[in-house]
């Protein structure tokens, strides 16, 4: 099953990335706050979301790299002779 995912920005003007669930989306606590500083949103103003979204899009690829990477050291592995 696919769990769909949204990036929205909430009234306090944290960003945040959960799950889309409509049902319960008062009770859905987010996987990744992002918390700019007033001067960064004013500096930002309409791209806020979009740099946030570039900010999780960048951790997103850095981790699958890394599971790429432990994934071919895993391979590299010679077998154990007993």
């Amino acid at each position: 099953m696919t769990t769909l995912l949204e990036i929205t920005e909430l009234a306090n003007g944290d960003v945040v990335l959960r799950e889309a669930d409509t049902e319960a989306e008062s009770h859905n606590e987010p996987l990744v706050r992002i918390r700019f500083s007033g001067e960064v949103r004013d500096m930002l103003g309409k791209d806020l979301v979009s740099v946030a979204e570039a900010m999780i899009d960048a951790a997103t690829e850095y981790l699958e790299a890394d599971a790429d990477e432990a994934e071919e050291m895993v391979d590299d592995v010679p077998p154990t002779v007993h």
